[in-house]
């Protein structure tokens, strides 16, 4: 609309304009701040999911490093076996 048309305008008209124009925003602002909700709540869950996958990185190195100590013993009682084993053979 120009501005020449808005001079036209009665003054309740304008009034009716401002007051749609109002609940417009009113209705962008609500829509706005479920839109951040939701983000904010997206936020949340990629942290999580990243708080997971720290987590089994981590207890990956424990497996590993439990895995490398039986890998270890049994070795060690293989070791152990074959020296006891040998000297009792004939």
């Amino acid at each position: 609309m120009t501005d020449k048309e808005l001079h036209k305008l009665k003054r309740a008209e304008l009034l009716e304009m401002l007051i749609e124009q109002q609940k417009e925003l009113l209705d962008v602002k609500q829509k706005l701040e479920e839109a951040e909700k939701k983000l904010k709540s997206r936020d949340l869950a990629i942290s999580r999911a990243g708080s997971i996958a720290e987590a089994a990185l981590q207890l990956n190195g424990v497996f590993e490093a439990a895995q490398k100590a039986a890998d270890q013993y049994l070795a060690n009682v293989k070791k152990l076996a074959g020296e006891t084993g040998g000297s009792e053979q004939p």
